[in-house]
């Protein structure tokens, strides 16, 4: 049911968290026995007969007046097979999941599936959050401006970042590169990990005649920026054409903000519940993207099967 403005306040939900609340602080913390087991999967590694697709970085982009004030990496990869209408992937904290020797190496993933025919020719678009040249307000008083920023772009429920992503990014790299971007939305997918988990799922809730494909690991559905009421959401309205990877692990992130393991279980509960298409993987891991990365080519294979 609704809280009301005046309760919102006297509960004190409408102001920033403290850096510290009763000894604990905020931060997510990794061990490498939980994700020991985990390593990139198979399709990250192409055989040297593979076709490498090509990557353009482009630095201190700022075309954006969505969110004004910013600058950020942004990098493109194009298939080595071409299309009349490409599908598209997009990555939030792109550079997390670009490296190729990092626990995902997405590019070569989409490689090697492609080679394989197991795939359309699919474009991935790769983004960091802004960097702002001024104050961003925080959610717990422990953030920079730049961490705030990226919380402001992907922690919030509003339709914002989906409107960043479909109406300013898509539209420029269509442009730049002269190639057409499929306009199914279930030729769209995003993807993310943490706040960017959430932030692809929330961006496909409000757009979805743009995007109907999601893949989130350790998504922040938490009380960063209301996220917590994200399971709610999905009990209580109309089910979407909204598909959804979800993965977590038992030693996710707990903060002040919240349990991560427990509130991505309550996402899957509430699609089950509301009878999305939806796949969650819970491992032993971690809050990062080493089990991610170990079922990332199963995941897209899930997540576009047709």
């Amino acid at each position: 049911m609704p809280i009301d403005p005046d309760t919102i306040s006297q509960l004190g939900l409408d102001r920033t968290i403290e850096a510290s609340v009763n000894g604990r602080v905020n931060g997510a913390k990794n061990k490498p026995e939980w994700d020991a087991a985990y390593h990139p999967c198979a399709e990250a590694y192409p055989a040297d007969d593979v076709p490498t697709g090509e990557v353009t970085h482009f630095e201190e982009w700022v075309s954006t007046d969505v969110y004004t004030g910013t600058q950020r990496d942004m990098w493109v990869y194009l298939p080595a097979t071409k299309s009349d209408a490409y599908r598209v992937v997009i990555f939030n904290d792109g550079a997390w999941y670009l490296g190729r020797k990092g626990p995902v190496r997405a590019t070569a993933v989409l490689d090697t599936l492609l080679h394989q025919n197991e795939i359309e020719p699919t474009i991935a678009i790769f983004i960091n959050p802004g960097r702002p040249d001024h104050h961003v307000k925080p959610p717990i008083a422990s953030y920079n401006d730049l961490t705030a920023q990226r919380s402001l772009e992907y922690d919030l429920l509003s339709p914002n970042y989906g409107e960043f992503v479909f109406s300013e990014v898509l539209p420029f790299v269509e442009n730049h590169f002269e190639l057409r971007i499929s306009k199914d939305p279930d030729h769209r997918t995003l993807c993310g990990i943490s706040s960017g988990g959430i932030a692809a799922f929330t961006a496909a809730w409000h757009h979805t005649d743009q995007c109907t494909r999601v893949i989130s690991h350790c998504g922040s559905y938490t009380d960063i920026w209301g996220g917590h009421n994200t399971p709610s959401i999905i009990r209580h309205n109309p089910r979407k054409p909204i598909r959804v990877f979800l993965q977590s692990g038992e030693n996710d992130a707990n903060t002040p903000f919240g349990n991560w393991s427990l509130a991505n279980k309550a996402m899957a509960s509430a699609f089950d519940w509301a009878g999305y298409d939806y796949k969650f993987e819970f491992g032993t891991g971690g809050h990062n993207l080493d089990h991610g990365g170990a079922i990332f080519a199963d995941a897209l294979r899930w997540t576009w099967r047709t």
